[in-house]
């Protein structure tokens, strides 16, 4: 009796050392849900990790391309099962033909995102999709706001955005500056449009003309 109680507990160590390997996954990895607003750099800095590892660990192909609910691995391995994302944007779309191809072969491979799309994603060079008319928008060009040099580089930066239309929508970015609903505040006619894309620009870069710069130089604005 005694012998057969020792091989029973020699059976179960050996079952315990085996799944030992998964019980220790799943104990260290660590995840994080993406939300609004959020960008790879910044849950990078927040998780004391890189952009690169989490794109390693995450299979994203596309740094500036991240959604909303999208669950990361922040350490560990990555799970088998995907989560199925929503988009999200860093800082603001990009337009040109090679992100445009990068976002095609992500939609292939990515699931379809459940909430409203960014493109680019959000990621953070999204090209804009086909334009589709956004509710309430007026259509017609308000009086100019700037002048000279600025007005140039304004006029190039919605050109790349939207085609120069105040409906283009590119999932979750609307109008002829790609803003998101949040900063539109619900108004997408083509004053507000103007208005929020000059407090944007002075904010972020203090002129259209260094707009333009980061985007020749990062393909986003």
């Amino acid at each position: 009796m005694k012998s057969n109680i020792r091989t029973k507990f020699a059976g179960l160590a050996v079952v315990l050392a085996f799944l030992a390997p998964s019980l220790t996954f799943a104990q260290e990895t660590k995840t994080y849900v993406v939300k609004p607003g959020d960008t790879l750099s910044e849950i990078a800095e927040t998780h004391n990790t890189t952009v690169e590892k989490l794109a390693k660990l995450n299979n994203i192909k596309n740094i500036h391309l991240i959604y909303v609910d999208q669950v990361l691995v922040i350490d560990g391995e990555a799970p088998v099962v995907a989560a199925t994302p929503a988009t999200t944007k860093p800082a603001a779309p990009a337009t040109t033909e090679a992100s445009a191809t990068t976002e095609a072969v992500a939609a292939t491979e990515a699931p379809a995102p459940a909430a409203t799309t960014a493109a680019p994603a959000v990621e953070e060079t999204p090209a804009p999709a086909a334009a589709t008319p956004a509710p309430a928008v007026e259509e017609s060009a308000p009086a100019a706001t700037v002048s000279g040099s600025e007005a140039e580089a304004k006029e190039w930066i919605a050109q790349k955005e939207s085609g120069g239309s105040y409906t283009a929508t590119n999932g979750r970015y609307i109008g002829r500056y790609q803003l998101t609903d949040s900063y539109l505040n619900g108004d997408y006619s083509a004053e507000n449009q103007e208005r929020v894309a000059d407090a944007y620009v002075a904010g972020r870069y203090g002129s259209w003309t260094a707009a333009k710069n980061f985007w020749l130089n990062n393909g986003w604005y």
